[in-house]
């Protein structure tokens, strides 16, 4: 045996993970394409085209390199929705948090590493509206040989909801902004880009194909802006086994809940008759908010089905169905075991209460003389106009203040009625942690105006789902009900209406990570913030310099 060979087998041996690792290249182009939905035509914004958007595929621990080139008009970044970025915030993706936008006619390199993880996740657009079409899904296998923690499905497909405006996205947001109004909500929902009928609109809608026998693992992934949505098929089970990228323990249910920045992974059995049977897509609202109602029906069609067979129905939930929502939730758990431990912290550092919600702010050139905002503690977020990172690693005052409060600064019945004041302080205050600093942040919704559930999404970080509950918080008796042994780890969690939810990390990723609802309406609105994550010690808990092309302002 050669020499050469001998050491190549031994460090093969010694360093396997240097061998089951690969670096996968991907060149998005962003470009404008005229697309034709419910019978009417327009440009929208895409990669390479696509709506939905090319999928990302790569395996636990795999190095990936996105070149992303800016063919259109507007300012364009891409976030890679739940991936950890341990150490490359600068390739985080949300615009003049971590970086400036991509400007027209320039390029940007996102480069990071999938540091244990595996399963569903979604790239998208994080400047202004445009991720209602620049969108697409991120999956992520587990390493070579390493099985699923469930039977192994014969096939895999992606789900992607989204939702359709008829008119351009971005003058719907540009003029609710100048109104100080709320925004006109979207046409309809779709699914993997079909709208399904509507009135006034025939539409074939989307089929999801299956074999009898057959297993089919369910990749779904809500990239709506603004609704949260259920997922059902008529006369079959779903297996949940997966959300967020992190495993559960497995449960059978028949409606999916999923709000904008979630995935769930679902085996789906084809155990069935064969046949064709309704799908449907549907709004969850259970506040006084307009949102746009419509069902979008798509059908799964086993293989052997004749030509024009009736269609096997299923109820719809209502709007509302707050129970239905719980039902979901309630039954999530971490798979906890040897191999994917969940790992709660049980002391914390930082014990944070955040109020999320709206109020009413003076804007001389709106509608009424006023605008809806969107505040955590009460501070509606001022965007900076350069990246908030770039701020820190150079020191460039005047930028931010690391001042944001820990607790309302005003204490009230916060789920009861309206306090008289409904104004809003403005700031772009960030809040400190120290590196390896364990968190704890009780979110809770108001009633100022009207109570409503709110997706919270944070940045950077995994985090566990320890409790949630209706009314106030109470911090005596609420966090002795807390599951601290297998609590979901999420990324992105609904805050339910009228009520409180509590989560926990670990702040072990140095850098600037941004914490927002994931209804845009509300992002745009100011119901956001962001953590300062001090570094460590050493090269392994320290950021790196930002790389040479990142974008300027």
């Amino acid at each position: 045996m050669a020499p050469w060979f001998r050491a190549l087998l031994l460090g093969a041996f010694l360093f396997p993970a240097l061998v089951e690792s690969l670096v996968r290249h991907y060149k998005f182009s962003v470009v404008s394409k005229n697309t034709t939905k419910l019978c009417a035509t327009k440009s929208i914004v895409t990669v390479d085209g696509l709506f939905p958007g090319p999928t990302l595929n790569a395996r636990e621990d795999d190095t990936v390199i996105v070149t992303v080139t800016n063919h259109v008009t507007d300012n364009v970044t891409i976030h890679w929705h739940g991936v950890r970025q341990f150490l490359t915030g600068w390739s985080d993706g949300p615009a003049y948090i971590t970086q400036c936008p991509i400007q027209p006619g320039q390029s940007y390199i996102y480069n990071f590493t999938l540091t244990g993880q595996r399963g569903s996740l979604l790239w998208h657009a994080h400047v202004s509206w445009l991720r209602a079409t620049l969108h697409g899904a991120i999956v992520i296998l587990p390493k070579r040989g390493i099985p699923y923690p469930f039977p192994k499905p014969d096939k895999e497909k992606i789900i992607i909801l989204a939702e359709w405006w008829k008119a351009d996205v971005e003058a719907v947001i540009k003029q609710a902004t100048q109104s100080g109004l709320p925004p006109n909500v979207s046409d309809t929902h779709t699914i993997n880009g079909h709208p399904g009928p509507v009135p006034g609109c025939s539409s074939q809608g989307y089929t999801l194909h299956v074999e009898s026998g057959k297993t089919y693992l369910l990749r779904i992934i809500n990239a709506a802006v603004n609704d949260e949505l259920f997922f059902k098929i008529a006369g079959h089970n779903l297996t949940i086994v997966e959300v967020d990228a992190s495993y559960v323990k497995p449960f059978q249910i028949d409606t999916i809940f999923i709000s904008p920045g979630q995935t769930t992974n679902a085996l789906l059995t084809a155990n069935q008759g064969i046949g064709k049977y309704i799908i449907t897509l549907s709004p969850f609202m259970d506040a006084p908010v307009g949102l746009d109602n419509l069902t979008n029906y798509a059908t799964l069609r086993y293989k052997g089905t004749p030509t024009n067979p009736p269609t096997i129905l299923t109820s719809v939930p209502a709007q509302n169905a707050t129970p239905v929502t719980y039902s979901f939730v309630d039954s999530l758990r971490s798979l906890n075991s040897p191999q994917y431990p969940a790992k709660v912290p049980l002391t914390i550092d930082h014990s944070l209460f955040f109020t999320v919600g709206v109020g009413v702010n003076p804007c001389d050139t709106c509608v009424n003389g006023s605008k809806l905002v969107g505040a955590v503690n009460n501070v509606s977020f001022v965007m900076p106009t350069i990246g908030l990172l770039q701020a820190y690693r150079y020191n460039i005052s005047g930028v931010y203040t690391v001042d944001f409060p820990a607790n309302p600064p005003i204490p009230f019945n916060y789920t009861g009625n309206s306090p008289s004041n409904l104004q809003t302080n403005n700031g772009t205050r960030l809040y400190r942690l120290s590196f390896n600093s364990t968190v704890q942040i009780v979110l809770q919704d108001t009633a100022v105006i009207a109570p409503e559930n709110h997706p919270t999404h944070l940045h950077g970080f995994n985090f566990f789902v320890v409790g949630k509950g209706l009314g106030n918080f109470d911090k005596n008796k609420d966090p002795q009900k807390f599951n601290l042994v297998d609590p979901v780890e999420r990324n992105t969690v609904a805050v339910p209406t009228g009520g409180w939810v509590a989560i926990r990390f670990k702040a072990d990723n140095p850098g600037v990570w941004f914490l927002h609802c994931h209804l845009e309406v509300h992002t745009t609105w100011g119901l956001k913030m962001a953590f300062l994550v001090e570094n460590g010690k050493g090269p392994n808990e320290t950021l790196p310099p930002p790389p040479s092309d990142l974008p300027k302002c």
